[in-house]
């Protein structure tokens, strides 16, 4: 079982997210909010709110415990720049990118097995049952007939082509 969260047009740049979202990759939640309260940074602030607001979603939605739940994925995306300017000497302007980012948690429970994934393997048990070893073709060691002479003339193809490609003169 899965659980999403999204933090969507949060006024901070993508790059400065992913320093922090990197250090709970693959972590338990509890150790997450751990991680997340001792780390002196401006995403702190709405990852740990959005972390908090998935955990309550499993809590009240499915029924999950918080000791169970990890974070299978977090991803952060490019949201829409907005772009302003600012004047300069003599009367010309510099562009200023205030970027946003768009933020994607998800959460697993330990010990379950997702239905998509129980499924493709039974599949794939179901192949390999069906599936009859192939008998083993007799391998030949006799050369056919003529291969050099193919080769020989293959590259003089290719000779005459190179010549009509890379003429130096029209004619």
């Amino acid at each position: 079982m899965s659980v999403e969260a999204k933090l969507r047009y949060s006024r901070i740049s993508p790059r400065k997210v992913r320093l922090v979202a990197n250090l709970i990759r693959g972590e338990r939640v509890d150790d997450a909010e751990k991680i997340l309260r001792f780390t002196v940074k401006k995403p702190v602030t709405p990852l740990l709110k959005l972390l908090r607001s998935a955990i309550a979603n499993a809590e009240h939605n499915y029924s999950l415990k918080k000791e169970d739940l990890y974070i299978s994925e977090i991803r952060v995306d490019g949201g829409p720049i907005i772009k302003r300017f600012r004047p300069r000497a003599r009367g010309s302007a510099s562009p200023i990118q205030k970027k946003t980012s768009h933020i994607l948690i998800v959460l697993k429970a330990k010990g379950g097995i997702d239905e998509e994934k129980r499924g493709k393997k039974e599949k794939i048990k179901k192949v390999y049952q069906e599936e009859k070893p192939k008998e083993d073709m007799p391998k030949k060691t006799a050369e056919r007939p003529g291969k050099e002479e193919g080769l020989k003339e293959s590259s003089k193809s290719t000779k005459d082509t190179k010549k009509q490609i890379f003429r130096r003169k029209s004619i």
